[in-house]
């Protein structure tokens, strides 16, 4: 693989980043009726619900208790049409964020998200801008305050695509990390892992470029020194800075360059089982990074990939002279200390792992893995997993 000398790069029109920042925020510059999509946990809405309020906006709250689905989405909309909002905020983790994405998009294009949908559906790009869009995460993980596509799942087919188009970009991504101070620890872990998942696949990938090189190395370094430290004390603020700070970053590598394998296993799962996201990639990161350097290895003919995991393990150990193995050591002990659980106990079981490879071997995220996995290795990467 060699980093691509001709690319492009988009991010969110505005990032606004600092912890405290959301105090600051000024919604009545971007429209008068806010529709607010949140999570499962009404309360963390709150804050954002009071300065609208004092901003002179009207508002009203969609909630979503779970990943978002194409039924959800629509559902949105029509809350959204009902209420004549003109903008739309989200306050919430990634599934928050790709949900309020999604429903700013359908705004102001006709049909429904399947004729917009990848895979599925029939793919049709946007033609209008969105809504004026918003993202504020208060988990530092997923980035998808800074990507352009929104992840869906389809309870009829089984299966979570994306609705993508450079449209999507938020129109402002708001990053206050004290918005995360008071996550739980399995939610840091999950959501840590997450980002180190996005900062990992975007480097190795076939697209990456130097820009979101430069992310990626950056961040990776930030969740080797933080992550453990935000798990150990939830309300360290340097730890949680450096967290929000890799978790966008990761949103703007993949959105510019691809994910890999992982992601493309994640897909499937994802539509399948009901099982936490950033979980799921915990789960399978180390796994996948052993079959990808092992693949490398027997082609002997991509020195430039397996530097770049020679450098993921130095980046991750503290250790110069740290070899490719050494960072799948470094993340699987890390799963190990944050307990972090195998994906039979999400009810996969080995019978399932035929149409989850075969789902995974489609998925958009699989195409940019620096090395096209077999499906026996897939089998065998998912079945280690479990």
């Amino acid at each position: 693989m060699v980093t691509n000398s001709r690319f492009e790069f988009a991010t969110a029109t505005r990032v606004i980043f600092g912890a405290g920042c959301l105090r600051d925020f000024k919604p009545s510059e971007l429209g008068r009726k806010a529709l607010v999509v949140g999570g499962r946990n009404s309360d963390r809405a709150a804050p954002l619900l009071e300065i609208l309020k004092r901003d002179g906006v009207s508002s009203g709250i969609f909630n979503i208790a779970g990943e978002p689905t194409v039924d959800a989405v629509t559902q949105g909309v029509a809350q959204a049409r009902q209420s004549t909002s003109d903008f739309v905020i989200s306050i919430g983790g990634g599934s928050v964020i790709d949900c309020g994405k999604a429903i700013a998009a359908l705004l102001t294009n006709g049909g429904n998200a399947l004729d917009y949908l990848e895979v599925i559906g029939k793919a049709k790009p946007l033609i209008n801008p969105p809504v004026p869009f918003i993202a504020i995460p208060t988990t530092a993980g997923t980035g998808a305050e800074v990507t352009r596509n929104a992840v869906l799942a389809s309870l009829e087919h089984r299966v979570k695509v994306s609705l993508r188009s450079s449209l999507m970009l938020p129109r402002l991504a708001l990053v206050d990390p004290e918005l995360t101070s008071d996550l739980p620890r399995s939610l840091t872990a999950s959501t840590g892992m997450d980002a180190l998942t996005q900062l990992i696949e975007p480097y190795v990938c076939i697209r990456a470029n130097p820009i979101t090189d430069s992310l990626c190395v950056d961040g990776i370094g930030r969740v080797a020194r933080s992550l453990r430290r935000a798990w150990d004390v939830s309300s360290d603020m340097e730890a949680r800075t450096d967290m929000s700070i890799a978790s966008l970053f990761s949103g703007m590598a993949l959105a510019n360059a691809g994910l890999g394998a992982v992601h493309g296993f994640a897909a499937a799962i994802g539509g399948m089982f009901s099982a936490p996201h950033g979980a799921i990639c915990a789960a399978l990161l180390p796994h996948v990074m052993e079959a990808n350097i092992a693949a490398l290895q027997r082609r002997q003919s991509a020195p430039e990939s397996l530097g770049r995991y020679r450098q993921i393990a130095r980046l991750l150990t503290g250790n110069p002279n740290a070899a490719s193995k050494d960072c799948v050591a470094w993340v699987r002990q890390l799963c190990r200390d944050f307990g972090i659980p195998g994906l039979g106990s999400y009810g996969i079981a080995p019978k399932d792992v035929p149409l989850i490879c075969e789902k995974a071997s489609v998925a958009s995220s699989m195409k940019a893995n620096p090395v096209v996995l077999d499906p026996a290795t897939l089998q065998e990467v998912l079945t280690r997993a479990l």
